[in-house]
Protein backbone atom coordinates (compact mmCIF):
# COMPACT_ATOMS: atom_id res chain seq x y z
CA UNK A 1 0.00 0.00 0.00
CA UNK A 2 1.14 3.41 -0.72
CA UNK A 3 2.48 5.37 1.96
CA UNK A 4 0.14 8.22 1.89
CA UNK A 5 -2.63 5.99 2.27
CA UNK A 6 -0.92 4.49 5.12
CA UNK A 7 -0.35 7.60 6.81
CA UNK A 8 -3.95 8.74 6.19
CA UNK A 9 -5.39 5.77 7.69
CA UNK A 10 -3.36 6.37 11.03
CA UNK A 11 -4.55 10.04 11.29
CA UNK A 12 -8.36 8.38 10.42
CA UNK A 13 -7.87 5.51 13.13
CA UNK A 14 -6.83 7.66 16.23
CA UNK A 15 -9.46 9.51 15.42
CA UNK A 16 -12.30 7.31 14.95
CA UNK A 17 -12.54 7.12 19.14
CA UNK A 18 -15.36 9.57 19.97
CA UNK A 19 -12.89 10.65 23.12
CA UNK A 20 -9.65 11.06 21.00
CA UNK A 21 -11.74 13.21 18.51
CA UNK A 22 -13.19 15.80 21.55
CA UNK A 23 -9.34 16.01 22.59
CA UNK A 24 -8.24 17.21 18.80
CA UNK A 25 -11.59 19.53 18.65
CA UNK A 26 -10.50 20.81 22.82
CA UNK A 27 -6.68 21.07 21.31
CA UNK A 28 -7.76 23.04 17.98
CA UNK A 29 -8.91 26.03 20.12
CA UNK A 30 -5.78 26.16 22.68
CA UNK A 31 -3.27 24.59 23.48
CA UNK A 32 -3.80 22.75 26.92
CA UNK A 33 -2.23 20.93 29.77
CA UNK A 34 -2.86 16.95 30.54
CA UNK A 35 -3.92 17.86 33.63
CA UNK A 36 -6.40 20.07 31.99
CA UNK A 37 -7.39 17.51 29.67
CA UNK A 38 -8.12 14.93 32.60
CA UNK A 39 -11.23 17.98 33.89
CA UNK A 40 -12.92 16.72 30.54
CA UNK A 41 -13.06 13.41 30.75
CA UNK A 42 -13.86 10.94 32.99
CA UNK A 43 -10.72 8.50 32.73
CA UNK A 44 -7.04 8.11 34.56
CA UNK A 45 -4.10 9.30 33.67
CA UNK A 46 -2.65 6.20 32.24
CA UNK A 47 -5.99 6.15 29.53
CA UNK A 48 -5.20 9.63 28.76
CA UNK A 49 -1.84 9.15 27.90
CA UNK A 50 -2.81 6.22 25.79
CA UNK A 51 -4.71 8.15 23.59
CA UNK A 52 -2.68 11.11 23.86
CA UNK A 53 0.10 8.76 22.49
CA UNK A 54 -2.20 7.55 19.58
CA UNK A 55 -2.63 11.63 18.52
CA UNK A 56 1.23 12.20 18.48
CA UNK A 57 2.29 9.12 16.81
CA UNK A 58 -0.11 10.20 14.19
CA UNK A 59 0.54 13.48 13.86
CA UNK A 60 -2.43 15.19 14.94
CA UNK A 61 -1.06 16.59 17.61
CA UNK A 62 2.07 18.35 19.11
CA UNK A 63 3.62 18.20 23.14
CA UNK A 64 5.32 21.02 24.26
CA UNK A 65 7.45 20.52 27.47
CA UNK A 66 7.79 22.95 30.98
CA UNK A 67 9.43 21.00 33.68
CA UNK A 68 7.07 18.15 34.24
CA UNK A 69 3.94 19.51 32.96
CA UNK A 70 3.27 18.38 29.42
CA UNK A 71 0.85 20.81 26.93
CA UNK A 72 -0.37 19.57 23.57
CA UNK A 73 -2.02 21.59 20.86
CA UNK A 74 -3.40 20.22 17.65
CA UNK A 75 -0.62 20.14 14.76
CA UNK A 76 -2.97 22.11 12.15
CA UNK A 77 -0.51 22.17 9.70
CA UNK A 78 -0.60 18.50 9.68
CA UNK A 79 -4.33 18.18 9.94
CA UNK A 80 -4.67 20.87 6.81
CA UNK A 81 -2.55 18.41 5.26
CA UNK A 82 -4.53 15.37 5.82
CA UNK A 83 -7.77 17.24 4.99
CA UNK A 84 -5.95 17.95 1.49
CA UNK A 85 -4.55 14.54 0.67
CA UNK A 86 -8.34 12.67 2.27
CA UNK A 87 -9.78 15.30 -0.24
CA UNK A 88 -7.75 14.28 -2.90
CA UNK A 89 -7.86 10.50 -2.58
CA UNK A 90 -11.52 10.66 -2.19
CA UNK A 91 -11.33 13.58 -5.09
CA UNK A 92 -13.69 15.85 -3.56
Amino acid sequence: MEPAYQEMGKVLKALSDPKRLRIASLLAKEELGASKLLEFFEVTQPTLSHDMRVLLDAGVVTERRAGKQVFYRLNKENMSAFTLQLQGALEL
